[in-house]
């Protein structure tokens, strides 16, 4: 008896929880490309009455002065955006750097990296955030995305070092080195085409990673500071009136967990498009 095959996805068909990812990241990406040109209102401009309703005029409302939440709102989006690319740049930059010469570093230096990396994962990312924005001279935008970007660098190290050593003993590794090529060419042409996927997949998640932190370090005031409205700062404004008028918290709190979930989605999606096995299931 001939046992029905399993159905499978043909092959470049984008999953719901990639198609979910895209439109959630999406959103965001087109409200803060569209603050660059467009804006409803001033951001810093008293266009309302103090803490009003939604209205036409003001589709989600007014803050306690009377500035206008949905331009708020977008700032936060763009804000957003230039945090996570920014802090998963500058972590990629380190990280992929460090994992690589770890990889390849003697014994005792491969250790000695491993364990420090382990130590500094096991410190929470923003901790480390806080500790980087405290030494610097002023709390703002840019020395936060560099703090997240410090942090998160770790967590990519350990991963790229793992993937690296997996990869250096392959066959092909073994007769691309035989036929003469450089470490750095076997790098560049070898190594890192073939572990992007995965690290492609944990960038996705260090995204969503630095989006919460850099609304974590706002609320504190480590954040960017007043007039950016970061989505942080705004619900650190809006917890003293939460009861009377609920959407200035519930505004930003949503878009923020939008994001962190589209991302997620998002990097959930790029796993089963990598992995045949998954995209099977």
């Amino acid at each position: 008896m001939i046992l029905p095959s399993t159905p499978t996805k043909p092959k470049g068909t984008i999953s719901l929880t990639l198609w979910g990812g895209i439109v959630l990241v999406g959103i965001h990406i087109v409200l803060g490309l569209l603050t660059l040109g467009w804006l409803p209102y001033d951001p810093n401009a008293f266009t309302g009455g103090r803490l009003d309703g939604a209205s036409l005029s003001h589709w989600i409302g007014t803050d306690r002065l009377g500035r206008d939440l949905f331009t708020q709102l977008m700032i936060g989006s763009r804000i957003a955006l230039q945090v996570g690319i920014g802090a998963v740049a500058i972590g990629a930059l380190i990280g992929v750097t460090l994992g690589t010469l770890s990889a390849f570093a003697s014994k005792w230096l491969d250790d000695a990296l491993a364990a420090t990396l382990d130590i500094l994962i096991a410190f929470p990312t923003l901790l480390i955030a806080m500790l980087v924005v405290a030494a610097s001279d002023t709390a703002n935008l840019w020395s936060a995305i560099v703090a997240l970007g410090i942090a998160l660098s770790a967590i990519v190290a350990r991963l790229t070092r793992i993937l690296v050593k997996r990869v250096l003993v392959m066959d092909y590794i073994t007769a691309a080195r035989t036929s003469g090529s450089s470490w750095a060419k076997i790098v560049l042409i070898h190594i890192l085409p073939n572990i992007w996927p995965t690290l492609s997949v944990n960038f996705a998640l260090q995204f969503g990673l630095a989006v919460i932190a850099e609304a974590s370090l706002s609320y504190l005031g480590l954040g960017a500071p007043p007039p950016n409205a970061s989505w942080g700062r705004m619900l650190q404004e809006a917890q003293g009136t939460v009861y009377s008028a609920p959407l200035g918290a519930i505004a930003p709190g949503l878009a923020l967990v939008s994001l962190a979930i589209g991302v997620n989605l998002l990097a959930d999606g790029l796993r089963d498009q990598i992995d045949p096995t998954r995209r099977n299931r």
